[in-house]
């Protein structure tokens, strides 16, 4: 598979298309594990993700291709999963070339701080390196990586669903308008009038800001 550097356009008509599916919840992701048990110590042990199901098979039945492997899955408490493959081979997956570490992650809900301080305190006494509590207005975080290098972030949600409503009102123009001038920042680009990254109108954390800390 194959990604252009840009999106095509026009996009095709859709209205004479069956109506899209109604996505009712993350069934699971998946990512490659270095090793299984290894996997499962950090998630079930540490993390509390109770080990629920295993595939295991030597040919892959989306392609057809001989790849012997070990599919595991831990369940969350929404009867979602997040799930792993161990091919044998003890090697985690490589980060994205292009993709600063930051960027690729998964974030997983509970309910409350106190709770990302509780994970955090076993998460060190295991020897994780933690991020956070990091404040995002209508949520806090903790960040942290697994034993194959994937970036975990657990969520504690601040904001209500009136607060979330209200936000959603303004999505659809907030992004138009980044689109918009993206197109223009990609026409300058092309005739060599700036080298700049794009920045967004608007910035919603300016207190992380070069000056602006305490």
């Amino acid at each position: 598979m194959t990604v252009s550097s840009a999106p095509a356009a026009p996009y095709p008509d859709l209205s004479q298309l069956p109506a899209p599916a109604a996505w009712r919840q993350l069934h699971h992701y998946a990512y490659k594990a270095r090793d299984a048990e290894e996997t499962r110590h950090f998630y079930e042990d540490i993390l509390g993700l109770p080990l629920f199901h295993i595939i295991q098979s030597d040919y892959v039945p989306s392609t057809g291709e001989y790849c012997p492997y070990t599919h595991f899955f831990f369940r969350l408490k929404d009867g979602s999963f997040i799930a792993f493959f161990d091919i044998g081979d003890d090697e985690a997956a490589q980060p994205s070339p292009n993709t600063p570490l930051w960027i690729n992650h998964i974030s997983f809900r509970v309910d409350t701080v106190q709770e990302l301080e509780n994970t955090k305190a076993r998460l060190q006494a295991c020897g994780v390196e933690v991020l956070g509590v990091t404040d995002h207005h209508i949520f806090k975080s903790i960040y942290f990586f697994d034993p194959n290098g994937i970036r975990l972030e657990l969520t504690a949600q601040l904001a209500d669903e009136m607060q979330m409503l209200q936000e959603s009102k303004t999505a659809h123009a907030r992004l138009d308008e980044w689109t918009q001038r993206k197109q223009q920042w990609r026409k300058d680009r092309a005739e060599g009038k700036s080298s700049a990254p794009l920045k967004p109108q608007t910035n919603d954390r300016p207190e992380f800001a070069p000056g602006t800390r305490a």
